[in-house]
């Protein structure tokens, strides 16, 4: 059995009742996704949740997102951001980091990612989604059909709904940690904000691609 094999079999096994809501990966910041071993592995589009996962809440493109876009793109990933916000949030930061974007995505619906798909011309077999919450971002993409990575929230400033939902996340994190320990995993990223200093090792969890088909062709959906 491959190490992806292993990932994919440990970390579904660890979500149990929750199974439907496991990220393909987890990492600390969207900083710390190998986007250089995603292109190797065929993907070619990233949708970007942006608050909490980009920046601040609320925050404007900052310096730090400009540049991971702008790597991204010389890499040759498209880059869409998918946001439930409205228009006046979501626009203004997609042009200041030079990105497609999706607004009222309604995540988790599975509409604005096909949308987003469609945009820039690819699969959901090649697309890739990182976002901060389970509820939205990771659920959506798994009924997309998208290869989906949860990174931690930048910060506990947040609206009060997304406060309320972060203590039913947290639930379902910390089964899968409690799950992740019984089958003697030691790479486990902590459950919490990434302002609290938490470090996270280097490998993260990954399950691998459970997706069907090959994504490594460079094709373009017709």
């Amino acid at each position: 059995m491959s190490r992806s094999q292993r990932d994919k079999s440990s970390l579904a096994a660890a979500g149990g009742i929750f199974s439907g809501l496991c990220p393909d990966e987890w990492f600390q910041s969207a900083w710390e996704v190998p986007y250089e071993e995603l292109y190797r592995q065929g993907f070619r589009l990233i949708l970007f949740d942006i608050d909490n996962t980009l920046v601040h809440h609320g925050a404007p493109a900052d310096d730090r997102a400009v540049q991971l876009v702008r790597r991204l793109r010389g890499m040759g990933f498209a880059v869409c951001v998918l946001s439930n916000n409205g228009e006046a949030r979501v626009k203004p930061f997609a042009e200041a980091v030079d990105a497609l974007c999706v607004f009222k995505a309604g995540k988790p619906s599975v509409r604005g990612y096909q949308r987003a798909c469609r945009m820039a011309g690819y699969d959901a077999s090649q697309t890739v989604c990182v976002g901060d919450q389970l509820f939205t971002d990771i659920w959506g993409a798994r009924r997309a059909g998208i290869h989906c990575i949860l990174v931690n929230p930048i910060s506990p400033r947040e609206e009060i709904q997304i406060i309320l939902k972060r203590r039913l996340e947290w639930v379902v994190l910390f089964v899968f940690r409690a799950g992740l320990r019984r089958g003697g995993r030691t790479d486990i990223p902590p459950v919490g904000f990434q302002e609290e200093g938490r470090a996270v090792p280097t490998g993260s969890i990954t399950r691998g691609p459970d997706r069907g088909g090959n994504p490594g062709e460079d094709r373009r959906a017709q």
